[in-house]
């Protein structure tokens, strides 16, 4: 069989360049195609990177759908559809919301884990018995969890192929996170498989891409023994309290660790205890910066804006705070009420939901009504901060203490963010795979 599989275009945020969408290679079709391949002809195409050949004809089309894709996705699932593929929806958004879906959007809704569902979809659509959705009901376990097919990746149209996932899913069930509607439960994977990932990658440069690196602290210390050896260099996303545990810092400091992406949410401590955030608190904040720049490990504090405690006033002391605070990197949302998720819900029986256009749903449009300002001030907020966060003023303002730090952190902050634009064309010239090669070796990651 020829089995065809589809990523479709991200919208880009205002302050996104086509860096963002260059970033990295999806996993998870890399993943279905692993599952595929060895009985299978398996296509991957990602419109992020490419133009999408529609005029094929393969035997099976499957497409992975986020929110705000899907749009895009039952646009190319109409034009195979009419030519009499069938076509099968997976992905983040099927598997938490797939009672929101057109009924005639898709001929198969795949929900839960593609290692749960392909397979048979793929047997029953050979034997013409085909069913209209695959749920995985198996209780999954780490070692069944499939490696990404890294040797089907053409790697010049991305900044970075190092990414590898050591987990599934988060241990936290925040209201606002696709995790509240208990899509997949936390599971961390076989240490040997991640090693093999990180062999075939063949790159000592690594980006661990997990919802939360530390959801399970005894299996991550596990690991950072397993990876000392290798001298490696890595980043990973961790939930606040990975500070309290001085000695797991430690650690990940003396086996590799360059920054952390974390969740921060909101400097308003009513702000996140309405989504049950209840690992952040502003106590928690102070330690938790110091003790993770003490180590010499950069931030990418990640915060969302328009929560129910918010006001007008919220941005401004975001911005104090991220300056005071040598914040070396921060990214920033607008409240999205995911559908499947608890705030979804909330948001609709309160009659708070403005539009229902999921394109917009992508963190960068006001798609709900605010308690405590305009729909247009959280806009003009959110466009703010990043213009102040990433002025040169700011830029200079937060520059780190550690020496070491500062060649990888201006090059985020200059030629990412601030003259993103300029580097992006430089990428067209000479290939986004080179430019990250670059300026992994200006950071001096080997």
């Amino acid at each position: 069989m020829y089995i065809k599989l589809i990523q479709p275009r991200m919208i880009k945020r205002p302050m996104d360049t086509d860096l963002k969408i260059h970033m990295a290679p999806p996993l998870g079709l890399l993943t279905v195609a692993n599952i595929l391949r060895k009985e299978h002809r398996v296509v991957l195409e990602n419109e992020n990177v490419q133009l999408l050949h529609l005029d094929d004809a393969p035997d099976l089309v499957g497409i992975s759908v986020t929110v705000d894709v899907l749009p895009r996705a039952m646009e190319i699932a109409a034009v195979y559809r009419k030519k009499g593929v069938k076509v099968v929806a997976g992905g983040i958004h099927v598997t938490c919301a797939s009672h929101l879906i057109p009924e005639d959007a898709f001929d198969v809704l795949c929900i839960g884990a593609a290692e749960g569902t392909w397979p048979q979809i793929v047997r029953d659509f050979q034997q013409g018995t085909l069913q209209k959705t695959y749920r995985c009901t198996a209780r999954m376990q780490g070692r069944d969890i499939v490696s990404p097919a890294y040797d089907m990746l053409k790697t010049e149209p991305y900044l970075y192929c190092n990414v590898v996932h050591t987990s599934r899913g988060c241990p936290f069930r925040c209201d606002f996170c696709y995790n509240s509607s208990n899509a997949q439960p936390y599971l961390n994977r076989e240490i040997e498989d991640v090693l093999a990932d990180i062999k075939a990658i063949g790159s000592r440069h690594i980006m661990f891409i997990d919802d939360n690196f530390t959801g399970n602290p005894v299996w991550t210390r596990k690991f950072l023994e397993a990876i000392r050896p290798l001298k490696l260099k890595w980043n990973a996303a961790v939930s606040i309290n990975v500070a309290q545990d001085l000695q797991l810092l430690d650690l990940m400091r003396e086996c590799g660790c360059e920054s952390l992406f974390i969740g921060f949410e909101s400097v308003n401590p009513a702000s996140v205890a309405n989504v049950h955030k209840n690992q952040n608190t502003m106590i928690a904040y102070e330690k938790a910066v110091e003790a993770i720049h003490s180590r010499g490990i950069m931030i990418n504090a990640s915060f969302v804006f328009g929560l129910d405690g918010d006001t007008k006033e919220t941005f401004r002391a975001t911005l104090e705070w991220i300056v005071k605070n040598r914040i070396e990197t921060v990214t920033s949302h607008i409240l999205t009420p995911y559908p499947g998720t608890v705030l979804h819900q909330q948001m609709q029986n309160a009659g708070r939901i403005l539009t229902e256009d999921l394109s917009l749903y992508n963190t960068a449009h006001v798609v709900f009504r605010p308690l405590h300002m305009t729909a247009e001030e959280l806009y003009d907020g959110y466009l703010w901060i990043y213009k102040k966060v990433y002025s040169w003023k700011n830029i200079l303002r937060r520059m780190p203490k550690c020496r070491g730090q500062r060649m990888p952190y201006l090059l985020f902050n200059l030629l990412y963010r601030k003259y993103g634009r300029l580097t992006d064309w430089l990428c067209r010239k000479i290939t986004y795979q080179r430019i990250g090669y670059i300026a992994q070796r200006l950071t001096r990651y080997l």
